[in-house]
């Protein structure tokens, strides 16, 4: 008989069993901690990533993360991942992620347990980044939302379109699902073919959120990144480090390390420079947007929050561009001939941290620009107000 549910729906009643077979027993003997997590805000927040360290993961008697799995409070297996930030010889995780949606004031209770080393299905990851060697030495990332690509030291002397620059471009998809791999794969990316495409010139402008460092009144910016390093890469969480070289500041040379990462579900990267300079100093940095000529700004310092509405290249619609620091480091903001600009402190350990991002109209993962704002207005609060976490032992 056939069944009356479409192919596509029976493949997606099947992924819960398929993803999670190895999901451990629940026996008295299998060891457990009590995850309590609450929103402090009021109003509901969706794919808010919850992060648990080794420390508080120790009770449970297991050094490879890799073999945690967390139960929400019904019991079903909920999607996680560990994560190294190190980058140490072994590769050996830190931190194991997951996410959860939230009400306003909401709690919500989970288990950690220990069972089979975790694997993941293709149609799991939310998350994916890596270095295209074949495109001359792109790096390039997505989650089920956004897209992006920065460029490498080969492109610099390609004699068919040399570009140098430490831009951060923009792929705009229209899909919740990987689509890089398969772009490349094509090599047809600059045409819509129901997913998406590269609409969006940067050239040597900041683009969507790149960074310089501020000196005598200018942008002074490195060139392409010439070393990278994948340090997660999903299905939760995609992070990663491009290195620069020496560029000049206003007569001192000082090379920069820039960590990215970007969550399933978020609209926004997050982004921490760590810059050496040759001579001692406190550093600005200036963190930008490309300017696109009829762009709408919008400025909200108390927040730390820029966004634009700008048209998309060969009328592709409309899209939401947005920039957020923290606003106790922020300075003003500014402009130069290429881009808007929120000038930061750098740490007394010439260290900065952002965010950026945008969408595209033709998404439909918002229904307006007054939306888009409300929800980067949203998550500049959640950084000031996390979900509190809290691990016990059951």
């Amino acid at each position: 008989m056939k069944s009356p549910l479409s192919p596509a729906l029976l493949t997606w009643l099947a992924l819960p069993c398929a993803a999670f077979a190895a999901a451990p027993a629940m026996d008295k003997a299998t060891p457990k901690l009590a995850i309590t997590a609450a929103n402090p805000l009021t109003f509901s927040r969706a794919s808010q990533t919850i992060e648990l360290s080794a420390k508080d993961l120790a009770p449970l008697g297991e050094k490879d993360l890799a073999k945690v799995h967390i139960l929400d409070a019904t019991g079903r297996e909920v999607l996680a991942q560990a994560v190294d930030l190190d980058f140490d010889s072994l590769h050996l995780p830190d931190l194991v992620i997951f996410q959860a949606d939230f009400a306003a004031g909401e709690t919500k209770r989970f288990t950690a347990t220990v069972g089979a080393k975790q694997t993941y299905l293709k149609e799991q990851f939310k998350a994916f980044g890596r270095f295209v060697r074949e495109r001359f030495d792109d790096f390039v990332w997505e989650n089920d939302r956004i897209a992006h690509r920065m460029y490498g030291k080969a492109l610099e002397t390609w004699e068919g379109e040399p570009l140098t620059s430490s831009t951060i471009d923009i792929w705009s998809k229209r899909t919740p699902r990987m689509v890089v791999n398969d772009w490349y794969l094509a090599d047809d990316y600059h045409v819509d073919h129901g997913e998406g495409a590269d609409f969006y010139s940067a050239g040597r402008s900041r683009g969507n959120g790149g960074s310089g460092l501020w000196a005598a009144d200018k942008l002074w910016v490195s060139n392409n990144f010439v070393a990278s390093r994948v340090l997660a890469n999903g299905p939760v969480r995609v992070l990663f480090e491009l290195d620069y070289d020496a560029f000049d500041v206003n007569g001192v040379k000082v090379t920069e390390t820039k960590r990215i990462s970007l969550d399933a579900g978020s609209n926004l990267d997050h982004y921490q420079s760590t810059y050496r300079p040759a001579a001692p100093g406190a550093l600005t940095v200036g963190v930008g947007l490309k300017k696109v000529a009829g762009a709408e700004k919008s400025l909200n310092a108390a927040r730390g929050v820029l966004t634009l509405w700008e048209k998309v290249e060969k009328n592709q619609g409309m899209q939401g561009i947005a920039l957020v620091v923290d606003p106790k480091t922020f300075d003003k903001a500014a402009e130069d001939s290429l881009n808007n600009l929120l000038l930061v402190k750098a740490s007394p350990a010439n260290t900065v941290s952002y965010w950026a991002g945008f969408f595209w109209d033709k998404s439909g993962q918002f229904p307006s620009l007054q939306a888009f704002q409300a929800y980067v207005d949203q998550f500049a609060q959640g950084l000031q107000a996390p979900v509190s976490v809290k691990v016990t032992a059951e």
